[in-house]
């Protein structure tokens, strides 16, 4: 999906993100959410989503629901709610796992792979 020159894009962007606020620790950032919904960064974090590949959130929804779905299709329509403002996160499932070594257990949140394509 994300090809090598989309995930170079987004690391020069990070960097210069980064140095700006680094150069600059009052710096605030007013012009970030146009950044969110760009195809390449939304492509980025989809390639990392896919690579995780980890356990359902909440709605239950899977990689391969997604790409079922369409990935392209997913994407087109999460960027565009974000642009108008009106996409909000689902909650996460929680879920308790094991601590390694002890009998104690600690709390582990899972987000949603996303809204769109609900079984």
């Amino acid at each position: 999906m994300a090809s090598t020159t989309g995930q170079d894009t987004v690391r020069t962007l990070q960097r210069a993100l980064y140095r700006a606020a680094k150069a600059d620790p009052g710096r605030r950032f007013h012009a970030l959410y146009d950044k969110v919904y760009r195809r390449d960064v939304l492509e980025c974090a989809w390639v990392q989503v896919r690579r995780n590949a980890g356990a359902p959130g909440i709605d239950r929804a899977t990689v391969v629901d997604v790409e079922e779905y369409g990935v392209s299709r997913l994407l087109d329509e999460l960027a565009a709610d974000v642009k108008a403002g009106v996409w909000r996160p689902s909650p996460a499932r929680r879920v308790l796992i094991q601590k390694p070594g002890v009998s104690e257990r600690r709390p582990l949140s899972i987000p949603t792979v996303t809204a769109y394509c609900r079984s």
